[in-house]
């Protein structure tokens, strides 16, 4: 049963490398990362880079894994993977994501979010995160929280496709776009869920946003006090043992 990790913005799959070395340590090794174009991967041509888009891609990858899968979203990744779960849930064996709060009626999109769907600003903002030096781009992604080596990963997988690719999603996701998928989940198939909430992410809603849909969907939250939004690095061991609790419950 593969283990499949999807990341978000402005990311590459390396954000998910600790997490999957401590699953790695205990015992773990059917992990797949997947990419989603123009985030570390190149995007296919005519590529609309819209919500649907890539759930429809990542409903691509789940059947070419076979189905049955584990599947854990970050970011954006999350907001595929809830795509997923409200449009082919059969693909699923079991799902794990955070930024649940993305999917309940009352989320306003966070105020980078609300920039990029800006026509001429979304722009200028995507045009100085993708642009600069290399290094430059780095040492930001290390102020927001990233160890060195997945900062410098990261930086070098951004480029003018990426920025594009973030302003057609979110400008795709724009309300209600996530509160009518929210509306979906209320009433999805439901497979065993998990959902990852870090004191410190103000990107995805607030805690009581989150709970709300996690109760919607049937999933236990596991809280992690003092994390912000790439919690998957000083959290990587807590994060494992619920993952690996989960998957064997589910």
């Amino acid at each position: 049963m593969p283990k499949a990790f999807v990341h978000g913005n402005p990311e590459t799959s390396a954000i998910w490398r600790y997490l999957i070395a401590a699953l790695h340590e205990r015992g773990i090794s059917d992990t797949v990362t997947l990419s989603p174009p123009g985030f570390g991967a190149p995007t296919p041509p005519g590529w609309d880079a819209t919500q649907v888009a890539y759930r429809d891609w990542l409903v691509g990858q789940l059947e070419d894994l076979g189905g049955n899968v584990d599947l854990v979203g970050h970011d954006w990744g999350a907001g595929h993977t809830f795509g997923v779960l409200a449009e082919r849930p059969d693909l699923l064996r079991s799902w794990a994501a955070d930024c649940a709060g993305l999917c309940h009626p009352d989320y306003v999109w966070h105020d980078a979010a609300q920039a990029w769907q800006t026509p001429e600003l979304g722009e200028e903002m995507v045009a100085s995160m993708v642009g600069g030096p290399r290094g430059e781009r780095a040492e930001v992604f290390e102020s927001f929280g990233m160890p060195a080596d997945v900062a410098a990963d990261v930086a070098a997988g951004l480029d003018e496709e990426t920025g594009r690719c973030v302003l057609a999603l979110y400008r795709s996701a724009a309300q209600p776009a996530l509160a009518d998928l929210g509306q979906r989940l209320r009433t999805t198939d439901r497979r065993p869920g998990l959902v990852f909430m870090a004191t410190e992410d103000h990107y995805a809603g607030t805690a009581g946003q989150a709970a709300e849909v996690a109760a919607w969907l049937g999933a236990p939250v596991v809280t992690l006090e003092n994390l912000g939004h790439w919690w998957m690095f000083a959290g990587a061991d807590q994060a494992a043992d619920a993952l690996i609790t989960h998957w064997e419950n589910a």
